[in-house]
């Protein structure tokens, strides 16, 4: 077995652990510290908003030894905006120009194929008018705002209110982020960056029902013990499924890594940079938001019940006490379940040592009888 698998297991079995919820504080700051990043990010910087939400042109060339960074002066000189030039398979080069109206796209179209040396006529020119822009945000609002209700819904149904609250800050924190380092980082906004939004949501969804699931299973009949509270047995379940979160976050984001940074950074597809930074930044956030945010905020909100305050007292000053007869207490394993056995329970009858025959004990002379006495 690998060393990843051995310790998979031992975090399983509750043999090792680290613990999560108690330092759930630290977790709470640096997310809150991120979020405010973001924030100040998007009201400073903003959106680079594509031009498919803005409207404006976008030209087509055909096969040409003109860079792109070369043509991207030449587009805005014609301009008098900032223009987008992205290589194509053919040779070719696509320019976007924000802002231009019909009339103004001949114009530019004219003195980009004189300065590049091309016929006129072999570009295309394409208008996108915002009011399609406008459609597609509308309808990205609409199925986040769809998408949040049926998740709220359904984890109140399958779990508790609780937990669907936690899972709804957790997806609102991954959001956030996301957006925000688009923001810093200045990447445009495309409908591809919305497409990603929304698939970083479902497996945001994923990994926090994984830890919900493990916590739901553990915590039946909790409140029937004096050994464990609900925030030890919120971390165990943290531990238990930590090395499958892990693993599905890593095989995730490998292709996703290697659109971003091969596809878009060393191969130069511009295109993929809109889908593949999204899809990138919700996946890590959403693997540490399900493991740091989510889970931590259920016990945090589970303690504050009565029968769970009532749970914590009670194992408290059991432990105090077993600490002030010097007798330690040893944790049960995690399979162990939680009903606990007589406490003065008989202890198992031991056979004679091998060699040894068995003999009667003087009680027990009078085979079948209620007493050792003749009749």
């Amino acid at each position: 077995m690998s060393k990843l698998g051995n310790l998979g297991a031992r975090l399983y079995r509750g043999e090792v652990g680290y613990d999560f919820v108690g330092k759930r504080m630290l977790w709470y700051g640096v997310s809150i510290l991120i979020t405010i990043l973001a924030i100040v990010g998007l009201a400073v910087r903003g959106l680079n908003m594509g031009i498919e939400f803005e409207g404006g042109a976008v030209f087509t060339t055909p096969k040409t030894s003109v860079s792109a960074s070369q043509a991207e002066e030449y587009a805005e000189e014609a301009a008098g905006h900032d223009a987008i030039v992205q290589g194509l398979g053919t040779g070719g080069l696509r320019i976007q120009v924000a802002g231009v109206d019909t009339d103004r796209s001949d114009q530019i179209k004219s003195e980009i194929a004189r300065d590049m040396n091309l016929d006129a006529e072999r570009i295309s020119a394409e208008l996108v008018g915002p009011s399609w822009g406008d459609q597609i945000a509308n309808k990205a609002w609409q199925g986040l705002g769809i998408f949040l209700v049926l998740v709220v819904i359904y984890l109140a149904i399958a779990f508790e209110r609780r937990m669907a609250l936690a899972a709804f800050v957790a997806l609102i924190h991954d959001i956030t982020i996301t957006v925000g380092i688009y923001a810093l980082v200045g990447f445009e906004v495309t409908p591809g960056t919305v497409i990603g939004l929304l698939t970083i949501l479902g497996y945001s969804l994923y990994d926090t029902v994984v830890v919900f699931d493990s916590l739901k299973e553990q915590t039946k009949d909790l409140t029937k013990q004096t050994r464990w509270t609900y925030s030890e047995v919120a971390n165990r379940s943290i531990n238990s499924t930590l090395v499958r979160s892990i693993n599905t976050t890593v095989v995730a984001l490998l292709p996703v890594a290697g659109l971003l940074f091969i596809g878009g950074g060393v191969l130069g597809a511009g295109m993929l940079n809109d889908i593949s930074l999204s899809l990138f930044v919700g996946l890590a956030a959403g693997a540490y938001s399900s493991i740091f945010i989510a889970t931590p905020l259920v016990a945090d909100l589970k303690e504050r019940e009565p029968q769970m305050k009532a749970l914590k007292k009670r194992v408290l000053a059991k432990r105090a006490s077993a600490a002030s007869q010097s007798e330690p207490q040893e944790a049960p394993a995690v399979d162990e379940p939680y009903d606990e056995g007589p406490e003065d329970a008989a202890p198992a009858v031991v056979g004679p040592p091998r060699g040894q025959r068995s003999q009667p004990s003087s009680r027990n002379r009078g085979r079948g009888r209620p007493s050792g006495k003749r009749r």
